[in-house]
């Protein structure tokens, strides 16, 4: 499983013109689910959401997990992060997981994090989404389950 993990003051998702989704300060996270991803991708995700000190302390330096400071995770599906841009113009996307077992990790990682209690927005699987948001810092990292293990 792939992530692009935002720090954002707000992110909301919109579909159709109406709001499903909305957090204030935490993280956007948009999440790619490759094929072979297992439950063990799961955990490690969201292992590394909740606990990777990407929010600021006292004396101002990212010392502070999204555990610490009560933020929430606005979770988004994005099958393109597994997109291989090597060859010609078009990406593209056969290392992505057929969308059923897709959506059935990308809900295990939702389910994951609100066990661990974390509160969790999603977007729509599947939809056309139109995601907003105001990245704080700005801080963007990449997470890569099977590099990182």
């Amino acid at each position: 499983m792939k992530a692009v993990l935002q720090r954002v003051q707000r992110a909301s998702v919109t579909v159709a013109e109406r709001t499903v989704a909305a957090i204030g300060p935490g993280l956007l996270v948009l999440v790619g689910v490759a094929q072979g991803d297992t439950v063990d991708d799961v955990v490690y995700l969201a292992d590394r959401i909740r606990l990777l000190r990407l929010f600021e302390d006292e004396a101002g330096k990212m010392n502070r997990s999204l555990e610490e400071v009560g933020g929430a995770v606005l979770l988004v599906s994005q099958f393109t992060l597994l997109a291989d841009c090597r060859k010609g113009r078009r990406p593209g996307f056969s290392a992505a997981a057929p969308p059923d077992q897709a959506e059935q990790l990308y809900l295990a990682l939702a389910a994951r994090l609100r066990e661990q209690a974390v509160a969790v927005a999603t977007g729509i699987f599947q939809a056309d989404m139109q995601v907003e948001l105001v990245n704080d810092g700005p801080v963007t990292l990449l997470l890569d389950s099977r590099r990182e293990n």
